[in-house]
């Protein structure tokens, strides 16, 4: 009987016996009515649905009516009854949660005895939400007892606190809990830190406990329970308010500083050591975390402390922390809850090097909710200032010390050091000897006699390396935001700036004079008169004879821009896509290696979902924002129809339309918008992005696609690979007009509409503009060329980065001169049909 099963389990020889048989004696009435309601249960197990669903369903009603009758004593008995009995046996499904809220919140009079048992047996569920809710109906309960009474059940409100703290519970729902316990923990004594509210074994909150273990008082008992109590990403201003009171009550501002620099810096907890960080990874998977789950309120409480207590001397280490925990290159596993906690206290310290460190983390970090957060927190600290976001970002770009021409000097013994910026694309720490003479490497005497000034200099320069790279892709970004400056805002941030100064005069820029005319200049030249304002020149704004003169002068003068701008694509509204009007079809239906495609997503900014096995992971759409943020691209894809599928992500995928949209307002939301209706800068930048995700990733430009001795996708690669040219093909064909005369292959070259003809002494070649595959005369053989990895030797000068240009060029090169090939495959390949 369910009577004396409870009766024997309640047998446990502690201070507590005594109240729970009193309570079993008191409500054995509503023991037997759950007895003969589980009988039924068992009875009805192996019949249909419904039937299962009515047992019971009389005995349900008259337990109802009894307890709504119950008060006093004998209500209390019905509630520590229904929690003994809850998840008991091998009917553990009835917890009865309905019935002993609505008994506990109505009667009154409870004992602390009574309570402590309610607290006990919630510890005791196994199943982590029935504990929660079970933990939550005690606490009511408590709520109730007064003072006294709750200086008796302190040791049972300390238990239930350290297993709340060692369990999986949702986190909303934990945080409320603890507080709730440390409020009444705190309420008898001020100065209690409650067990599992500091963690016992990570390195990070070891600054925490020493000074809980050696200096405890109410006022740090306080500040601790307060930064505990922080849930979200950003504090309340009452919070902030209170945190610094508590702060100086407690002397803890260096305590917080301490803690905020073992989490940036501090080695991460290891999974095998310390267990997993949640619940949801198993326990087979390795990896290092900074934070366990369960902490993470009071760690985002510290950062947050650290950043109102020191200010700009907390900067160095939020930065940290945020890249740290926000970036999966970092060795430990990403926590987006911490990293957006250290990445909005960056914008709350009003300092330079704050507004530096979020221009970094905006091109570091990938994660699509982060990077909203540093998104919004520029916006923070942009309204701070009376300035946009844009502008923001563009001001706070780093220097780094360097001098306007993008270097830095340094004597080092009798060696002069300098770490300079080449050709807008290259950070460079060269060397000077005292005869003169220069050298890439760091001389022996450097080494020895100055290793840490020579560390210093290494690590500037990989600094610059970083913030050149960023701002490539910044100003690269704005062809598609139309933006203008004022003349001498742009000169103080663009200009004259040692970093990004160095990519603005390798570019064409449009300058608006007192008559209102927009006029282009020359990369490097100064404009005539004093213009008023300056904006980025781009050819869709130009008209064909004067792209054709700035291509011309750039191959001629051999003037290499730090992004492709005079020679950049220009994509225009088609007549099928005015047709179709809210999307575009002119990148779908192609074959695409996935895994080359989701790592170009992530390279050029783009968010997308990665395609797998997994509910929702067969459709596909990848996002990015033009035009300051104002417009959104949607580019979709899946997984290819005749997959296999044989590991977790497709190995193919299938591209399909690119839509657009339009952000409402002032919000987050966005509209979706026709075509007709996106500014052709936009547009034109964003269909430029797919058409470098299609041409790169597309198996028409795989070379050895052929050799696989596979059918899938034949007809595709016999069509695309050799096919209609798109618009960076069409580029590469105007570029190489220029550049073949130049060359001392030229009179063994012609370009032949999608065709570079190439004629050797063995046979002559067709390489195709688009995919770099090649042809063979007289019978279109295809010939099989596989690029080596690496960069080209950089013989033939390009007037812009591009890979496969490079490519077409090297193998034009080999094969007007195939007699001296060596290569034995090639070879074969050549002499078959010759």
């Amino acid at each position: 009987m369910l009577y004396n099963a409870l009766v024997a389990d309640c047998r446990r020889n502690d201070s507590l016996d005594a109240v729970r048989s009193a309570a079993l004696d008191r409500g054995r009435w509503l023991v037997d009515l759950l007895e003969r309601q589980r009988t039924e249960v068992r009875r009805s197990r192996g019949l249909e649905h419904t039937h299962h669903r009515a047992a019971g369903a009389a005995i349900q009603a008259e337990i109802d009516e009894r307890l709504a009758a119950c008060a006093g004593e004998e209500g209390r008995a019905a509630v520590l009854c229904l929690m003994l009995a809850a998840c008991f046996d091998d009917m553990g499904f009835w917890q009865y949660e309905t019935e002993i809220a609505s008994v506990v919140s109505r009667v009154r009079g409870w004992t602390p005895g009574e309570v402590a048992v309610l607290l006990l047996r919630a510890t005791e569920y196994d199943m982590n939400f029935w504990f929660a809710h079970g933990l939550q109906m005690a606490l009511d309960a408590a709520d109730r007892l007064d003072a006294d009474d709750r200086r008796a059940i302190m040791p049972w409100l300390r238990h239930a606190h350290s297993e709340l703290m060692d369990t999986t519970v949702e986190a909303r729902l934990r945080t409320k809990l603890a507080q709730r316990l440390r409020a009444l923990l705190a309420g008898v004594d001020e100065a209690h830190i409650p067990e599992g509210l500091i963690p016992a074994y990570d390195a990070w909150a070891a600054p925490l406990r020493d000074r809980a273990n050696t200096s405890a008082t109410p006022q740090l008992a306080g500040f601790i329970r307060h930064l505990a109590s922080l849930s979200g990403p950003r504090p309340t201003q009452r919070w902030r308010r209170t945190c610094l009171e508590l702060a100086d009550a407690a002397s803890a501002r260096d305590l917080v500083a301490d803690v905020l620099r073992a989490l940036a810096g501090d080695d991460p907890l290891c999974s095998r050591q310390s267990g997993a960080h949640a619940d949801w990874i198993g326990g087979g998977y390795h990896y290092h975390y900074v934070v366990h789950q369960n902490d993470g309120d009071l760690a985002r409480g510290v950062v947050w402390a650290a950043a109102l207590t020191g200010g700009p001397a907390a900067v160095q280490h939020l930065d940290a922390l945020a890249l740290r925990t926000g970036d999966p290159g970092t060795g430990v596993i990403e926590d987006p809850k911490l990293a957006g906690a250290a990445i909005n206290a960056l914008a709350e310290v009003d300092d330079p090097a704050a507004l530096e460190a979020l221009w970094r983390l905006q091109s570091r970090i990938r994660h699509r909710g982060l990077r909203k957060q540093v998104d919004t927190a520029l916006v923070t600290a942009a309204g701070k200032q009376g300035i946009t976001a844009a502008q923001l970002v563009e001001r706070s770009v780093p220097d780094h010390g360097l001098a306007p021409d993008g270097s830095l000097e340094r004597e080092l013994g009798a060696h002069r050091v300098r770490v300079s910026i080449e050709e807008a694309a290259t950070v460079r720490l060269t060397f000077t000897r005292p005869d003169g003479t220069t050298a890439r490497t760091a001389p022996g005497s450097v080494k020895d006699g100055f290793p840490d000034e020579l560390q210093e200099l290494k690590a500037l320069a990989k600094q610059v390396r970083g913030t050149l790279a960023n701002e490539r892709a910044r100003v690269e970004a704005l062809m598609s935001a139309g933006r203008e400056w004022p003349y001498d805002e742009w000169c103080r941030y663009y200009r004259d700036h040692p970093v990004t100064g160095t990519l603005v005069r390798g570019l064409i820029w449009e300058f608006r004079g007192a008559d209102g005319e927009w006029r282009a200049v020359a990369p490097g030249a100064e404009p005539p008169g004093r213009p008023g304002r300056v904006r980025l020149w781009h050819p869709i704004r130009a008209s064909r004879d004067d792209i054709r003169a700035w291509r011309e002068r750039l191959v001629a003068e051999r003037l290499r821009q730090p992004f492709k701008q005079a020679f950049r694509e220009i994509y225009l509204l088609t007549p099928a896509e005015e047709e179709t009007g809210v999307y575009s079809n002119r990148f779908a239906a192609h074959i695409v290696h996935y895994r080359q495609l989701y790592a170009l997503f992530k390279e050029r900014g783009w968010q997308a979902n990665f395609l797998g096995r997994y509910d929702g992971g067969h459709d596909g759409t990848a996002r990015a924002e033009f035009g300051d943020g104002e417009w959104r691209a949607c580019f979709h894809h899946e997984p290819a129809a005749d997959d296999d599928g044989g590991g977790y992500a497709p190995e193919h995928a299938a591209t399909d339309q690119v839509r657009f949209e339009r952000r409402d307002g002032h919000g987050r939301r966005w509209r979706e918008v026709p075509l007709a209706h996106v500014p052709p800068l936009v547009f034109s930048e964003a269909m430029r992005d797919v058409d470098l995700f299609v041409g790169v990733t597309s198996i028409a430009a795989d070379p050895d696609w052929t050799d696989r001795g596979e059918d899938r996708y034949a007809g595709y690669w016999r069509t695309a690979t050799f096919g209609a040219l798109t618009a960076s093909a069409e580029i590469r064909r105007e570029a190489l007009e220029r550049i073949l005369p130049r060359l001392k292959i030229a009179g063994r070259c012609s370009l032949d509409g999608r065709f570079l003809v190439v004629r050797g002494d063995l046979r002559t070649y067709r390489i195709h503009l688009g995919s770099a595959n090649i042809l063979m005369e007289p019978d279109d053989s295809y010939l099989c060329i596989v690029a080596s990895c690496g960069k080209g030797s950089g013989r033939v000068f390009l007037p812009f980065e591009d890979e496969r240009l490079s490519l077409i060029l090297s193998k034009a090169l080999l094969l007007a001169a195939d007699t001296k090939i060596t290569d034995r495959t090639i070879l074969r390949q050549i002499k078959k049909g010759a």
